[in-house]
């Protein structure tokens, strides 16, 4: 996958056609290529292509080369590129979606599960962390995803702005733990340098600034403070449920 220069953003385009398109309340094209063109296959194409080279790489030109047709055709069914990014923000979130939920057992387990599917989202998809999704363009499944996560989370008793806040929490939470992973592999892609040797190369300057006397709390961190085996996922959402379990309480309490 290729680097992307610049941050999207959803819901940039005309909000109307995208919404059109995504339940399907728009006018179908009244003609068009023989090869069987749809918004469908568009949109799978487009993601495809992100998936595998960034969404730099995502443009009219390229995918109606993937596609077989000409590029012209391709604006009978979708208006634009800030269009097609809402379409793809949908399909990729909708492929995380259980067709058939059951509220889990606990809220807890719905946390759990919330986390651990926005982090196979964005390990999957690693091009989402370079989309401003500030404004969220309401299709079926990011609906159908929202309802999901309130299924699970209505055993907390909290209120509903609250709930709302549960889920910011933790979906912010995962990003940026996906983004750290990303960025360590986007690096050691860019340099040539793997991230061993990127920090065996300042272990002869470090060793000076710590006998200084300068840095005593950094100097007395364990061997294994910065070990890439910590699993910080795992830390920081057991943080986060157990403030969770804090706020609960204090629910229970009013």
């Amino acid at each position: 996958m290729t680097r992307d220069s610049t941050t999207a953003t959803s819901g940039s385009g005309d909000i109307v056609r995208s919404l059109d398109l995504l339940w399907g309340t728009g006018e179908a094209p009244s003609r068009g290529p023989r090869r069987g063109l749809t918004v469908d296959r568009i949109v799978a194409a487009a993601v495809e292509v992100a998936d595998a080279e960034g969404l730099d790489a995502v443009s009219m030109r390229r995918l109606s080369a993937e596609l077989g047709v000409g590029t012209m055709s391709l604006y009978r069914y979708v208006p634009g590129k800030a269009e097609l990014l809402d379409l793809m923000l949908d399909r990729v979130r909708g492929l995380m979606l259980d067709p058939r939920p059951s509220a889990p057992c606990d809220w807890r387990a719905a946390v759990d599960a919330l986390a651990r599917a926005e982090l196979d989202l964005h390990r999957r998809h690693p091009w989402l962390l370079k989309v401003n999704q500030t404004r969220t363009v309401l299709g079926p499944s990011a609906l159908r995803g929202l309802e999901h996560a309130l299924l699970g989370l209505k055993g907390m008793g909290l209120t509903d702005p609250e709930l709302i806040s549960v889920i910011i929490a933790v979906q912010s939470f995962v990003s940026g733990i996906a983004r750290m992973e990303a960025e360590a592999v986007e690096a050691a892609r860019e340099t040539g340098v793997s991230d061993e040797e990127f920090w065996t190369r300042q272990e002869p300057y470090l060793d000076r600034a710590m006998r200084t006397g300068d840095y005593p709390l950094t100097a007395a961190l364990s061997p294994d403070a910065f070990s890439a085996d910590f699993d910080h996922f795992a830390f920081g959402l057991r943080a986060l449920l157990g403030g969770f379990e804090t706020m609960v309480a204090e629910a229970a309490g009013r």
